[in-house]
């Protein structure tokens, strides 16, 4: 599916890709409401109400991700409230062997992910994938989304890549095609983000559950 031959620079999505999207959707959709209806005093249906329209006012925003934006907005120390479920926070299956591999090929290893820097924080923290990483960068740095055509216009400012010999995998397919729009060549797409919730394919990139699906072969490699 991939010829690794014609790949230096592999840029990765985190939440969904490296890391199990359960510990996210967990929080939005369970933990945050139950938190925001005990100390905002209200019910869970209101407090779920409430919070949904937020969220889906943003979606795809910068705003969407930043944590420090949620908590002026709630009126809520998000970080802290991530804390309370960090031990939900998990890496994906075939995701150490895959970044394993793809460094004792040595190519590039770029992590580029639309969490907040505090939320980042947290979660290199748990999973410690920051180990098999060359690079690490929020798009909050940029100030714009992987979304947008000005985080991948600033992403090739910031590193020198190719985009013909570049592959990018992530989870979202309107990012993917923000990535195709730039011309990134290679472009894979997970499946099944969330653990906890069915596979739906893409049909328009190379779709994969796990990594062991593209998992490099390193005795053929030279």
């Amino acid at each position: 599916m991939i010829d690794w031959n014609n790949i230096d620079t592999v840029l990765l999505d985190m939440d969904g890709t490296l890391l199990d999207l359960h510990y996210d959707n967990y929080f939005w959709l369970t933990h945050l409401p139950q938190r925001y209806a005990q100390i905002h005093n209200t019910t869970l249906e209101a407090a779920t109400a409430s919070l949904t329209e937020m969220i889906e006012s943003r979606v795809g925003t910068l705003q969407w991700y930043c944590l420090d934006h949620w908590s002026e907005l709630v009126n809520m120390d998000i970080p802290a409230l991530k804390r309370e479920i960090q031990h939900k926070i998990a890496v994906r299956p075939y995701t150490e062997q895959f970044l394993q591999a793809l460094r004792a090929m040595g190519k590039k290893v770029v992590l580029i992910t639309n969490a907040h820097p505090k939320g980042l924080d947290l979660k290199l923290e748990v999973s410690q994938i920051d180990r098999w990483l060359d690079i690490v960068i929020s798009s909050h740095e940029f100030k714009t989304p992987k979304e947008d055509a000005a985080f991948w216009q600033q992403l090739s400012q910031r590193e020198a890549f190719d985009p013909k010999r570049t592959l990018f995998i992530d989870d979202t397919v309107r990012i993917l095609k923000s990535a195709e729009d730039f011309g990134i060549a290679h472009l894979v797409c997970i499946n099944q983000p969330d653990s906890q919730k069915p596979i739906v394919r893409s049909n328009t990139y190379t779709d994969i559950v796990h990594f062991d699906e593209i998992m490099p072969q390193l005795n053929s490699e030279k």
